[in-house]
């Protein structure tokens, strides 16, 4: 799938209100504030469960990856995801990490 294709598809994802369970954040962090080298997915089933987490790492800006921002449209689409919530701009990472 395309970058913007995928891009284009998550944002309207985002867009919509809270609509329930299944929940999905995503979240990214960086050594700057203007590249993220990782994308955090929590995924929460129903209200009160414990979140399940992926990471993905990119040696790039994790944002303009097709392959990871395809994968993250898959996993959206897949756990039926009722609303998806990302985290504003890049968390930065800790030193060493």
């Amino acid at each position: 799938m395309h970058l913007d294709k995928a891009k284009k598809r998550i944002a309207k994802h985002i867009s919509k209100d809270f609509h329930g369970y299944p929940h999905i954040t995503l979240a990214y962090f960086g050594t700057t504030a203007e590249c993220a080298s990782e994308v955090v997915v929590q995924f929460v089933a129903a209200e009160g469960e414990a979140a399940q987490e992926q990471r993905f790492a990119s040696t790039q800006d994790a944002r303009q990856d097709e392959t990871i921002q395809s994968v993250l449209l898959k996993i959206i689409e897949r756990a039926g995801a009722k609303t998806v919530i990302q985290q504003p701009g890049v968390a930065i990472l800790a030193p060493g990490r």
